[in-house]
This record gives C-alpha cells, structure tokens and sequence, in this order.
C-alpha cells in the first residue's frame, strides 16, 4: 500500500471525507483482520476468449459473498459511539445487507436492513445469520429503491445512522479497497480492470484510487442493459431516475445512481458499457459448468462483457472483478430459459390447432425438423369446436436452424404466431 494518510486513519468522528486515494488506503487500515484478503486467480476459458491475460479478483468468496463487506465496515467503524449506540439501517438487494450485518455482529452495533420483495430468500437468509441477534430483517417494496425509501424514513424518524450501499465517502472508500488488494497480489498495475457497476460505489472506488496511483489503468464499468443507470446519468451530466428497471440482475438494478459517486466516476475517465439480462445468463452457466463457480447475475456482469464490447490488445493482461456469489438454485431454471432464448435456441408460438384427428401430428411431421424439442404445450383457449389456441415451447438445436422452421410454419396449413421476445407478451413467458 502506498501513502496512508494518517489523518484519515484515524478519525473517529461520523463526518464523511471526501474520496481519494488516502482514504481509500486508511480504510485497508480498518479492513485488516475483517476483511478476506480474497483470491486473484487467472482464466483460461476467458484468456482464450479473448486472446488476453486474464485474472478474476474472487470477491464472491469473501464474507457475504461480495465486496459490499468493504465498504459497510468502513462507515461504522469510523462512527462515534452516539452514533453506534442509536444504531444502523440501510436498504440492500441483498449483498449490501449481509456486509453490514457481519459488520455490526462484529462491531457490536444494532442494525436493520430493509430488503425488497426481489430479494432471494437465500441472500435474506445469510443477512439474519451473519447479523445474529444484531440484526432485524424487513422485506419490503419490490425494488431496491422502494427498500430505500423506506430505510431512509426509518432513518430519519430514529435517529439511526444510515449506511448506503454506494452513495456515501466512506462507502465508496472501503469498496475500493479491492483495487489496492488486487495491485499487490498482481505484482503490477493490470492494463485493464472491469467492474460490476448498480448505485457506482465500487467502480467509484477503486478509479479514484487507481486514477491517483496507477492513471494508466483502463477501468471498465459494465451495467445490464435493463438498468443502465450510471451511462443514463453521464450523459446527462447528472443522476436521472430510470423510467424502467428490470430488476432481474437483482445486485446491480439500480435505477438512480448515487450524488457521491457519479462525480467520482465522471472525473476518474470511466469507460461505461451494457450487456443484455439473457448473455449475463449465458454467462452464470459458463462460470458453473466451465470454471465451477457459483455466480449470482450481478456477479457475472464483468465477465460477461469480456468479448462483448470490452475491448483489449492481444497479451494484455485484464483483471475482471468477479462479486456476487449468492444465487439461489431455485433461480437456475429461469437462467437457463433465459440463456436460451438470449443464444435464439428457445421459440415461443401460439398455434390454432383444428380439433380434429392428426392435427398434432401434421405439426408434429410437417413442421418441426427432426432436432427440434417440444418444451412446452399447453391449451390456452378453445375458441369453439373445431378450434383450440396452444402456447407451444420450442427449443432448436442452432440458431440457424431458425429460419427454415419459420418457412415450413407459414407453409403449414395451421394458424401460427411467433411471440418474439421483445413484444409485451413475453414477459409472462419467463
């Protein structure tokens, strides 16, 4: 670590300070001992992929699974004992949450932590056991903003400490930590450092500290195509509230990015990109079946742009930090549909079938190609005898097989419609 402002480490008091690379360094400080000093491991799968030295930062094996740890810690630890003993709150998606419980478990201090309905049951079930009897779980709305809104009132009507997930100094200064950790470990600057990016806490972070240290590093923010908040807030010049969010890649659905961290990001030269919800899926089954981790959405947004739309030279060595690593395997159903359809393997049709002897079985015959699988088929509505409307689920073998099922179906005597999936139909689909 370099130039640890000792000013910064040591303050006690509840005042936030402002963000660069001194604070950054004093809360390492305050991590030491808390914190995981998580591995940097190098990938074959993406080094491959994109003809480049790859290494993946493994914040999903930190405690809570993820690098919020970081930067909970360093906001409590630096409050006064008022503060402490009137308690904490923040709203969480989950990961948020289960820092700020371990937080307080190990500060002694009084937390509750608003969640929304989206959240998985397995993210809640980790915040009340690493919280133990320090923490007190309340679902509510059904997105991150909704839970914040109503931690910002329980806040305000207590007297709590608020504890954001991003949009505070201290916040923003423990989570990049991770930079300082990932440069020590590598020996060297990387060229390239991609980042997870919801409310811009941890991009904030770690491209202040490495803008002041290391300027010639290329810092990557990458968002889902669904919540696109931070590039939204770029071009605007300041934060706007996304009129749609799909909160799917749950970590990072964020649909306003933070006052604190926009400037930082701004200043820090980030370069911003989106991938779609269904690639993000693509993916998760990768990390899994390929590299055997356990990846939550948000989780694999940085690896997921590698080869689609992060560009890099030949050689250059690239650090993809990986966060998130709370899924929930009921979920996996979902990625692999959406996976699917992403890939153009999964179709959707609504087919009028006349009721009457072999009308299955001249679909059955004179449509599908001999690859082709039925996933799904369900009667939706008889129209009247001789008539019946099924939703039928396909999955295909390539891509390209596509275009010839499409002909044969408008060749077939049957009344057959594609849900495509960007129409409103779709969304009841999945």
């Amino acid at each position: 670590m370099q130039g640890s402002n000792a000013d910064a480490d040591s303050a006690t008091d509840s005042a936030p300070r402002p963000v660069n690379a001194a604070a950054v360094e004093a809360a390492v400080q305050r991590l030491d001992g808390v914190a995981l000093r998580t591995p940097l491991q190098r990938n074959l799968r993406l080094s491959e992929r994109i003809s480049a030295d790859v290494w993946l930062k493994r914040e999903d094996l930190q405690i809570g699974r993820s690098y919020k740890l970081r930067g909970a810690y360093n906001l409590i630890a630096q409050l006064d004992e008022v503060s402490k003993k009137a308690g904490v709150i923040c709203a969480s998606a989950g990961n948020h949450g289960q820092g700020l419980a371990y937080s307080c478990h190990t500060l002694d201090v009084h937390g509750r932590v608003f969640v929304p309905r989206t959240t998985p049951r397995q993210k809640r079930d980790r915040i009340a056991a690493l919280g133990g009897d320090q923490i007190q779980v309340i679902v509510t709305g059904d997105t991150y903003d909704d839970a914040a809104a109503a931690a910002l009132a329980e806040a305000t009507e207590t007297g709590a400490t608020l504890v954001p997930a991003f949009d505070d100094p201290r916040t923003v200064a423990g989570q990049g930590t991770v930079a300082v950790e990932l440069v020590e470990q590598l020996g060297r600057a990387p060229d390239v450092l991609v980042v997870p990016v919801g409310g811009g806490g941890l991009v904030a972070g770690v491209a202040t500290w490495l803008a002041a240290r290391h300027p010639g590093v290329r810092v990557v923010g990458v968002e889902p195509a669904g919540a696109a908040s931070m590039a939204a807030a770029l071009a605007a010049g300041e934060p706007v509230t996304l009129p749609q969010l799909d909160s799917f890649v749950d970590g990072a659905a964020v649909r306003r990015v933070g006052d604190a961290t926009l400037p930082l990001v701004a200043a820090a030269g980030v370069e911003m990109l989106s991938v779609p919800e269904g690639l993000v899926c693509s993916e998760m089954l990768e990390l899994y079946q390929t590299d055997g981790m356990i990846a939550e959405p948000a989780g694999a947004l940085s690896t997921a742009a590698l080869g689609h739309g992060v560009e890099v030279r030949p050689g250059e060595t690239v650090v993809c930090l990986l966060s998130g690593g709370n899924n929930d395997v009921s979920r996996y159903g979902e990625i692999v549909e959406r996976s699917l359809i992403y890939e153009g393997l999964k179709h959707y049709f609504l087919v009028s079938f006349p009721q009457e002897p072999g009308a299955l079985r001249q679909f059955l015959d004179g449509v599908l190609g001999p690859d082709d699988d039925i996933t799904l088929f369900e009667y939706v509505k008889r129209n009247n005898r001789e008539t019946g409307v099924a939703l039928v689920g396909l999955e295909i073998s390539r891509p390209d097989d596509l275009p010839g099922l499409l002909d044969r179906m408008e060749a077939a005597p049957l009344d057959i419609e594609r849900i495509k999936p960007d129409s409103a139909e779709f969304r009841y689909l999945i």
